[in-house]
């Protein structure tokens, strides 16, 4: 077994897997490439795989939902996420089960019982299969039908529903989306995979998109048992090759198993959005970010990741925008220090964009 690699072996190999050295060639490329990306900011999430594919704007992002190659819904760690539309249901028949048992005292608190999630479907795949509904219309759907969205109870029942593959986020509508039932969106084709099946293509797209990686960090990022982790590392067979000796890669990444083997320099600076994969789609961030600082990437701990700021593979800091007369300023917060404006305005040029806006000031915070 080799030994661990060093932090820049590291980092130079996950800023490759992640597009983020060389670009990947569209944004579908850029969701297959990553397995998933968290996208319960949808506006965020376009600009983790726009910073991934040189010249993108965020109407491919779009455009890449309409296709329905890609699709939002809630596959795994009770929130949502942009993955491939032929991988959903496999992850579902995994996944669901399992945030549906721990979501069981919630649904008590809230009164949600299996009655009323059988009515509240009969009512969702009726109204649906007129055509796609807004979060407001579905809901007033059910209350029209006696079914209280009252509090929580509306978003959980979509989400429920969401987790039993009824549902999913269907066309765009400005920065939101509307719900249509999965199987009008996305017909199902042929038989679901067998479980470790299933369990091995998970695992090895997240290491495609992640690596290296450890089995705990695919535990954390899908949302499953050690054990299921395990298995899919199994399961995974010679489609993935060690690393180091904690941390696997895929077979075909380029990085051989040895930690002395000449490797390219970490380099680059990356402007990345809030709930980028880059740091958020692992158990251990330490390899990219101190531990010291990685507070100050989620505040509180409160599950709200901040934009952050990368060169050479390590988040040195976050950055925030601020809008007036049409344009975006952005002021940057290094995490030792004042950066260096001009080092990130080409990152940033490329955001706005991305985005279609003016960009305006670079200043330190």
């Amino acid at each position: 077994m080799p030994k661990p690699a060093s932090t820049a072996r590291l980092r130079a190999a996950r800023l490759a897997a992640h597009g983020l050295r060389d670009g990947l060639p569209s944004i579908t490329d850029a969701v297959r490439r990553l397995g998933a990306v968290q996208a319960q900011d949808f506006v965020a999430a376009k600009w983790v795989l726009g910073a991934r594919v040189p010249g993108s704007v965020a109407a491919d992002v779009d455009a890449a939902l309409e296709s329905r190659d890609v699709v939002r819904s809630w596959p795994m760690r009770g929130t949502l996420h942009i993955l491939p539309t032929e991988q959903l249901r496999p992850i579902l028949w995994i996944t669901g089960p399992r945030e549906l048992r721990r979501a069981a005292l919630t649904h008590r608190t809230l009164e949600l019982d299996d009655e009323t999630y059988l009515r509240a479907r009969a009512v969702a795949e009726r109204v649906l299969a007129d055509g796609a509904m807004s979060r407001e219309q579905l809901t007033a759907a059910w209350e029209d039908a006696g079914i209280s969205t009252a509090g929580q109870r509306g978003y959980h029942l979509i989400w429920w529903l969401a987790l039993e593959a009824v549902i999913c986020c269907g066309p765009v509508d400005g920065r939101t989306q509307r719900f249509v039932l999965l199987d009008d969106w996305a017909p199902q084709q042929g038989a679901l995979p067998e479980r470790d099946e299933i369990l091995a293509g998970l695992f090895t797209s997240y290491v495609a998109g992640h690596g290296p990686v450890t089995v705990q960090d695919f535990a954390w990022w899908a949302g499953l048992t050690l054990g299921d982790a395990r298995t899919a590392l199994a399961a995974a067979g010679d489609a993935v090759v060690a690393f180091d000796a904690e941390r696997v890669v895929v077979a075909d990444a380029g990085w051989a198993a040895d930690p002395d083997a000449a490797a390219p320099r970490a380099a680059g600076r990356h402007a990345l959005a809030a709930f980028d994969e880059y740091f958020l789609g692992y158990r251990d961030r330490a390899p990219v970010c101190e531990p010291l600082h990685a507070g100050r990437v989620v505040p509180g701990g409160n599950g709200v990741f901040q934009p952050i700021l990368v060169a050479g593979g390590a988040v040195e800091g976050l950055w925030k925008v601020a809008r007036a007369r049409g344009g975006a300023s952005v002021a940057l917060h290094g995490f030792d220090g004042d950066l260096e404006p001009a080092r990130y305005r080409s990152a940033l040029a490329r955001w706005a964009r991305f985005t279609g806006e003016r960009l305006d000031a670079v200043t330190t915070a």
